[in-house]
């Protein structure tokens, strides 16, 4: 584009991030998209700096040095610094990083930048941004850090923060080296405890045997080698550490830290000491003040001014703070508006910055005690649109996502004004007739705001149109129409004018969703054209692939009412359209004069069509018209990209997910000018306008927050097209000047919308209607009728809906009712009908279903129900399947695969019960195994015996100890004697290697099996009896029956059967008793059942012919043709005829034939007895048969139950021996990783010990090379010094020696402390810049010494000039070997730190060795030291038995021949002892009666000796004398007394005196204290300036005679040993003299107080 020049930007708005730094004293500056704001605080002025690349990412400032630092957000991202207030690019530093860096950080007090990197490399550098280089850099572990801060007492010491760790970076350098070590701090838990780490034991010999495993670390026991092994943490270990949320250095370089759970901490950089000052459940104060009170969040932010630190929480309140040791005391308290997300201090310390979350910052100063003020208030979130105002052209207005409306100055971006509508908003248009904005919501609605008062909008107006997002919003450019577009692809048509109440013209429907909507406006044919983007794929509504061209006519659709139907659509006849189908999809269009412009997305191209000439004609064809480009240009690198015309309609912006703004000619669109207005990485250009005029556009990001407004720079040749731009603009205003006056006053008349009282008036009239006319409904009707009852959140068109089916309710009232009456009526009358059904006989009732009058509804419900049961009846199949399969899986693999079935066996007359062993058929591959075992020890065997045979060893005794190791004690189980004989078990005293315990354990397997395998076959000789037993009884059963039949008994018999867990085959088919529920049969099993009865009865009725015959003979002779003896108790003898008649008319044959009937009946009731006696004995035997061989039996299975016990004792044995094996392999095996990890930290420690040496050995010859220099510049300095005559030798010697100490004078100049000797770290802070700013002061002040007025007299002006700049020489040199001196013992500093980790390398590699050493020797003797396990019988074991378990480390295992013996010595000697001690008892008596006599003789002797000794030491004093020579004791006292009053006397007037005395001495005293504190001031003054003087001369005399040092240490121990042989001579010679004097005092006192002399006694 010739005329268009290029865009600049005005002014940006909004923030990305809440991080501000201050680059000045009143100067802060953030992020804000692509762009870094500047503002100050004071004034609120602005300034933006653009970033030169392609967003910004890390971020940070230095107020000290005024300068500032970000990266860009790119592959392979720079970091830019630059310059405040120039703004001037001060380096570009490139480095490695390929993703972005996370955090950045400037030093205060030197040229360092310090950077950290993210994935995949996560480094962190330091730079040295003035000569653009990195320094050095070390790789980071873990996850990204967050911040990063110098400490601004000392900048080799650097603070990285993560999420929930913290470590501090120590810089060191040797010369042009940097090296950075990190020290991670190791944070308390959440509780405040510190987390205790795993101590690894030691495995040095120790010598003592213990039967337990050695110690092993947690890591080797779990397996682990490597870093895994290294980073392990056992779980009860872990716990959940703090989590850091701000750091804060103090003067002291001590390091406050602000955690998010609510604790400060104290971190020293030093010793990583962690001090915890408070925890959340500790009280500060004994107040209770919610204000003071510290609590969880309290320490969101910090930020230390002088010694008080201040910090900010999620409470907001913030809070002023003193420590004192590890006390802290809240002492003041502000509350603030909202919760500070961050605070910082200006570098002045008087100015604190409270930046907040919500887009607010405050200003406060604590020393001024002034309040807190707001400085910018931006509010934050998204921009969702952009528009201007029309009716006020110096104003823009935006929206965002939270629902907050701004309007913004377009002059310098001032917020004029605001309004939050506290919903989720997607769209915004503003109107160009009357002063107010639409707004569309995610809940559907579109909500109007008046914006006729600046300073406070008005929601004035709402209506709910969607149950989903509005997404467009468009008005005409006429301001006739409010257009309104969604997914559900229905837009709705609104008058825009307020006077006409924000009417709803009438909805269409579009073809598919709207992707996009666009409007232009024909004045003169009344028309407004509106094309709409569609998609109809259903896939993605981004996209669309069908364009409608819609035509509506203003004067129809405002003024007539006949326009829309019942529903509210617009009718077809009075508005047109035409369909364009599109060759690609497009994303956005817009609609110029007959040109159609979008933007292809698939193919990123820009295109434009031409409308065809049936477009321009009115029609209401739906047939769609292909559409082909008539011009395509290239687009955007990122895609979606959204248009946009200028008013004027000459330009296109368009704007991309790149973040770039383009404006091209819609005539030529080939070239294009463009800016890049916000970043692509944050999702580029949300939305774009122009304002009225044509030349300003603003722009939102998508995603970063920032409002952009650019101007549009015209060349000179485009000044026309400018001017043509603006007078359209203005043109349009004037045309709607007395519109937007008319309206704006009906605007400001509508009352304020509340969403409480007022809702849509439609819907609420329907609902009144709808009500009252449900009262007059029955109940059924009210039921019917609130079905059409609109919900709460009904749209408009819902309310149209619903007022049409209102209208039809009411229209059809009364047939409804009428219905409803004949309905009623009709079911009584079959309701009656059916009851009289119902009393009828059978033969003349009715089918229930001849009662339903709906056979197709009750033939659709019959269908559902059968249907329904398919359903289930599948479900139950499937269900059932899955449990047969599920049944099949565990009989197959714990039925199938059993060789041996477990099952049990019952005692017959107790609970006592027996199960057998359940066994799987072993595997080839354990049978393989097994059969490689037994051939690996035979091999063995025969080897040994070989060997035995060749060296002919094996005696008699041998033998015999062979045969012992074979018994059951030593083998250490029975298994034996129970069947688990295996002749290739180890020794259990030869088990040292693992592939021998490895075999043993498959061979005790085998020994289990055989042990089990035994007791199963007793088991199944046992069970099979129990069957052969049950069968007896059940014989012997039968019989017993049959006799208790005969005998007429009825009692019941016990009959034994087997439990089902001795018949556990049971549980695997399933008996029809077992089953509840009805059986379901299938219409086939249904016919075979069926068919089956028939032949049941078929059967039964031939069976009843053939029982006729059984039938005859059971009537004639009882059903058998013989009698047998088993039926003579069921015999009797036949009672003659005659006996029915009385006994007189009986005649003699009667009478005879009546006596052979008696006796015959008596011979038959004995035959009867003696037959029914030998039955009861019978069964008596029987009874007792049955009763002894059960109880045999049970006795049987009794010692069964005990083989069984015996059994699990040895099976328990041998798996307590395998028990053991494993328990030894797994310990090995923890040994042989311990061993390997320790090998591999031995091999890591090797290699960074021979890197050490090889740096330490490129270090020493650094620093000797250094030195070298250091000494050559001394030794120049010295010859500068000596040459001084030399240089002056043709001045007089006078003046030379006056000249000579001007040329030792140096100003006073302030000390730059560079070195900090208690920490190395601190040393040489600033040994860049601190002593050349320490020079250039030097010079500054030698110019005051090179005045003339310092001359000497009689010196030559050029010789002074000489001589000054010899002195500056001088000067220089002293300067360059104090520089040099500090780099030497910075480099000596770090040499030696470098020795220091090449000595702990070489021991830690020492300790290594020792303790991988340690481990082989505790390996092997843990390889020999073997658990042997051995039985013991009762009585044989002598140890204590503790509480639960013997503690047998200090037994002994003997034989027991050894002790019976040792028993009898025992004895034996306990019978001497006794009668030893009895004659030691009597001759004790005579002894101790003796002892008593002599003790008491010598006690005597002892008293008297003192008191003869008593005597002789009594001195004779002269009272003694007087009191033995005075007569009168009473004068003697009177005389005492006298003159002790005399003495007391004398003593206080001696005391009045003295005080007199003193009294005057402290007036004296005062005077002079006053005198000397005038006189110390006057000296401090001296002092401090001769403090500086010795200074600065003692390190040059340090300098300048460092090589005399050792010739004066030399001549000073020499003199010292002088003065030590002196002393020591006059010490001798005073102690003589002491000796002496203390003779003659002796001397003295004996003459003075002579004694008794001494009495001594033979």
């Amino acid at each position: 584009m010739d005329v268009l020049g290029n865009l600049e930007v005005r002014w940006v708005q909004g923030f990305t991030n809440g991080t501000f730094k201050f680059v000045d004293k009143k100067t802060v500056c953030y992020t804000c998209g692509n762009f870094i704001v500047f503002l100050n605080v004071e004034t609120k002025m602005r300034k933006t700096l653009q970033s030169p690349a392609s967003g910004i990412g890390a971020f940070t400032a230095s107020g000290h040095r005024r300068c500032l630092a970000f990266s860009d957000l790119r592959l392979n991202p720079s970091i830019f610094v630059y310059n405040y207030p120039e703004l001037e690019l001060m380096c570009e530093l490139k480095g490695t990083t390929k993703l972005g860096y996370t955090a950045l950080a400037l030093c205060d007090t030197g040229p360092y930048l310090v950077s950290s990197s993210s994935i995949p490399d996560h480094t962190i550098t330091l730079w040295n941004w003035e000569s653009m280089i990195p320094l050095c850099s070390h790789p980071i572990l873990g996850e990204d850090i967050t911040a990063l801060v110098f400490n601004p007492m000392n900048w080799c010491q650097i603070c990285a923060v993560k999420s929930n760790a913290l470590t501090i970076w120590n810089v060191e350098r040797c010369g042009n080296y940097h090296l950075m070590n990190p020290s991670a701090v190791d944070l308390p838990a959440t509780d405040g405890s510190a987390i205790e780490c795993e101590a690894n034991p030691s495995h040095m010999p120790s010598g003592k045997l213990t039967h337990f495993s050695p110690q092993m670390p947690t890591s080797a026991v779990a397996g682990l080698s490597g870093d895994k092994a290294d980073n392990f943490v056992p779980l009860k270990l872990i716990k959940t550490k703090l989590c850091p949320s701000a750091i804060c250095w103090s003067t002291s370089s001590d390091l406050y830290v602000g955690c998010k759970e609510g604790f400060l901490l104290c971190v020293n950089p030093d010793t990583l000491l962690v001090s915890v000052l408070y925890k959340p459940q500790t009280e500060v104060t004994s107040t209770d003040d919610s204000e003071t009170s510290l609590q969880e969040g309290s320490f969101q932010s910090l930020a230390l001014q002088d010694c008080n630190l201040f910090s900010a929480g999620i409470e907001g309140i913030l809070r002023k703070i003193q420590i004192k040791g590890n006390k802290l005391e809240v002492v003041q308290t502000w509350a603030l508006d909202e919760a500070a997300s961050a605070i910082c201090f200006s570098p002045d310390g008087e100015t604190l910055l409270l930046p907040c979350n919500t887009g607010c910052v405050y200003r406060f100063k604590p020393l001024l005690k002034d309040k807190i003020v707001k400085v910018l208030d931006v509010l934050c979130g998204d921009f969702v649109a952009v528009a201007p105002i029309y009716t006020d052209r110096s104003i823009c207005l935006s929206v965002r996502e939270a629902g907050d409306v701004q309007l913004w100055a377009l002059d310098d971006g001032q917020c004029m004004g605001s309004i939050a509508l506290q919903t989720h908003v997607t769209s915004m248009a503003c109107c160009l007739i009357a002063q107010y904005v639409v707004v569309g919501t995610a809940t559907g609605d579109v909500l109007f705001v008046e914006m006729t008062t600046k300073q406070k909008p008005r929601l004035v107006h709402r209506v709910h149109f969607y149950h989903v997002p509005v997404d467009h919003l468009v008005f005409d450019q006429g301001g006739n129409f409010l257009i309104t577009g969604a997914s559900d692809s229905r837009m709705f048509v609104l008058n825009a004018r307020p006077s006409k109440g924000f009417e709803v013209i009438g909805w269409i429907e579009a073809p598919g969703a709207i992707v996009s909507l666009s409007t232009q406006y024909q004045k003169e044919s009344g028309q407004v054209k509106v094309l709409v983007l569609c998609s109809t794929t259903g896939r993605e509504i981004n996209e669309g692939n069908v364009l409608l061209l819609l035509t509506l006519f203003v004067q129809e659709l405002t003024d007539s009412t006949s326009f829309v139907d019942v529903h509210g659509r617009l009718r077809k006849d009075v508005i047109h359209s035409c369909l364009y189908e599109l060759p690609h999809a497009l994303c956005s269009c817009v609609l110029a004069t007959n040109k159609i412009f979008g933007y292809c997305q698939q193919r990123k191209v820009l295109q434009r069509f031409s409308i065809p000439e049936s477009g321009e004609n009115p029609s209401n064809v739906q047939e769609a018209v292909q559409l082909i480009p008539e011009k395509e240009a290239s687009g955007h690198f990122l895609s979606p990209a959204f248009l946009q015309l200028s008013p004027h309609q000459a330009w296109l912006a368009t704007v991309g997910r790149d973040g770039l703004l383009r404006i091209s000619e819609i005539s030529t669109m080939d070239r294009c000018v463009q800016l890049q207005c916000h970043s692509c990485w944050q999702d580029g250009v949300g939305s774009v306008c122009f304002t009225p005029d044509s030349q300003t556009l603003i722009t939102t990001g998508l995603r970063d927050g920032s409002l952009v407004c650019s101007r549009l720079r015209l060349k000179l040749s485009g000044a026309g097209k400018a001017a043509a731009a603006t007078q359209y603009g203005q043109s349009i205003a004037d045309s709607f000047e007395s519109v937007v006056s008319s309206e704006n006053t009906v605007l400001t008349k509508m009352t304020d919308w509340d969403s409480q009282t007022q809702s849509f008036t439609r819907c609420a009239s329907f609902h009144t209607e709808e009500v009252n006319f449900n009262e007059k409904m029955s109940h059924e009707a009210e039921q019917e009728e609130n079905y059409f009852a609109s919900p709460t959140s009904s749209t408009w068109l819902d309310g149209k809906f619903d007022a049409v089916l209102q209208e039809e309710i009411q229209q059809y009232a009364e047939t409804k009712k009428n219905l409803r009456r004949n309905i009623k009526v009709l079911r009584d009358r079959i309701k009656a009908m059916m009851e009289e059904n119902e009393s009828l006989a059978d033969m003349e009732k009715l089918v229930q279903q001849e009662f339903n009058l709906d056979v197709e509804e009750q033939q659709r419900l019959q269908l559902e129900g059968k249907q329904e049961v398919t359903r289930v009846r599948k479900e139950i199949e499937m269900e059932n399947l899955a449990k047969c399969y599920q049944r099949e899986v565990l009989k197959r693999e714990f039925w199938d695969s059993m060789q041996v079935k477990g099952k049990a066996i019952k005692a017959f007359h107790s609970e006592n019960e027996v199960k057998n062993y359940p066994m799987k058929e072993r595997t080839e591959k354990e049978l393989e195994e097994l059969h490689r075992v037994e051939t690996t020890r035979q091999i063995e065997q025969e080897d040994s015996q070989l060997q035995e045979a060749i060296l002919d060893t094996i005696s008699g005794e041998k033998r015999e100890e062979m045969a012992a190791e074979d018994s059951p004690a030593l083998t250490g189980s029975l298994s034996a004697l129970y069947g688990g004989i295996n002749p290739y078990l180890y020794n259990q005293f030869n088990l040292h290697v693992r592939e021998q315990k490895i075999n043993q354990i498959t061979l005790l397997t085998d020994v289990i099996y055989k042990v089990k395998s035994t007791f199963n076959k007793e088991f199944e000789a046992v069970y099979k009896q129990k069957e052969q037993e049950i069968n007896r009884v059940r014989e012997k059963k039968k019989r017993i029956s049959e006799i208790m039949t005969e005998l007429d008994l009825s009692e019941t018999l016990w009959e034994p059967n087997l439990t089902d867990n001795e018949c556990p085959e049971r549980a695997l088919t399933v008996t029809d008793l077992e089953i509840k529920v009805e059986k379901y049969l299938t219409p086939e099993q249904k016919e075979k059942e069926e068919n089956l009865r028939e032949e049941d009865k078929r059967q039964m009725l031939a069976a009843k012919s053939d029982k006729m015959r059984d039938q005859a003979l059971n009537v004639m002779m009882g059903g058998v043709l013989e009698l047998k003896k088993e039926d003579v108790l069921k015999t009797e003898v036949p009672q003659p005829e005659f006996m029915s008649k009385p006994e007189v008319q009986w005649t003699e044959e009667e009478r005879k034939s009546f006596k052979e009937f008696e006796k015959k009946a008596k011979e038959l009731r004995e035959e009867q007895e003696k037959y029914r006696k030998t039955l009861e004995t019978e069964m008596k035997k029987l009874l007792t048969s049955i009763k002894e061989a059960t109880e045999m039996f049970d006795e049987r299975l009794t010692k069964l139950f005990e083989r069984k016990v015996k059994s699990e004792m040895v099976i328990y044995q041998e798996e307590l021996k395998i028990a053991n094996l494993v328990h030894s392999i797994q310990t090995e095996e923890e040994i042989l990783c311990r061993e390997k990890q320790l090998s591999l930290k031995l091999e890591k420690a090797r290699i960074v010990k021979n890197k050490i040496g090889e740096e330490l050995k490129k270090h020493r010859e650094t620093v000797d090379e250094f030195r070298e220099v250091y000494d050559n510049t001394v030794a120049e300095d010295k010859l500068l010094d000596k040459g001084f005559r030399k240089e002056f030798y043709d001045i007089p010697g006078h003046i030379t020696d006056q000249l000579y100490k001007l040329y030792k004078r140096r100003p006073r100049v302030q000390k730059i402390k560079t070195q900090t000797e208690n920490n190395p770290f601190k040393e040489g802070a600033l040994l860049g810049t601190a002593p050349s700013d320490g020079l250039s002061l030097m010079m500054k002040a030698m110019e005051e010494l090179d005045a003339p007025e310092n001359m000497p007299e009689g010196l030559d002006p050029v010789v002074w000039e000489r001589f000054c700049l010899a002195r500056r020489a001088k000067v220089e040199s002293e300067q360059r070997v104090k520089l040099k001196a500090l780099t030497l013992a910075e480099m000596q500093a770090f040499l030696q730190r470098r020795t220091d980790e090449d000595e702990n390398a070489q021991l830690e590699i020492k300790n290594l060795i020792d303790e991988l050493n340690g481990l082989c020797e505790e390996k092997m003797r843990f390889r020999l030291d073997s658990m042997v396990q051995i039985l013991l019988q009762q009585g044989q074991v002598e140890v204590e038995a503790g509480d639960f378990i013997a503690d047998n480390t200090d037994a002994l295992l003997i034989h027991r021949g050894v002790i019976e013996d040792l028993n009898s010595t025992i004895r034996a000697l306990g019978g001497q002892k006794i009668a030893s001690m009895v004659e030691c008892k009597d001759f004790r008596k005579g002894i101790i009666q003796q002892e008593w006599d002599h003790r008491r003789m010598r006690m005597e002797l002892e008293d008297l000796s003192n008191k003869a000794r008593d005597i002789q030491t009594l001195r004779i004093t002269q009272e003694i004398q007087d009191y033995l020579t005075e007569t009168s004791n009473d004068n003697m006292v009177s005389k005492h007394l006298t003159t002790l009053e005399r003495t007391i006397d004398l003593q206080e007037t001696t005391h009045q005196k003295k005080i007199e005395t003193s009294k005057k001495q402290i007036k004296h005293l005062n005077r002079q204290h006053s005198h000397m504190q005038e006189k110390n001031a006057a000296l401090d003054l001296r002092m401090a300036d001769m403090e500086i003087t010795v200074a600065e001369r003692r390190n040059i005399v340090e300098a300048v005679a460092m090589g005399d040092d050792k010739k004066t240490e030399a001549e000073k121990n020499y003199q010292d040993i002088i003065l030590r042989k002196k002393l020591l001579n006059i010490v001798g010679a005073q102690s003589e003299e002491i000796l002496l004097l203390r003779a003659e005092v002796e001397k003295l006192r004996m003459k003075n107080f002579p004694s008794l002399s001494q009495l001594h006694y033979n």
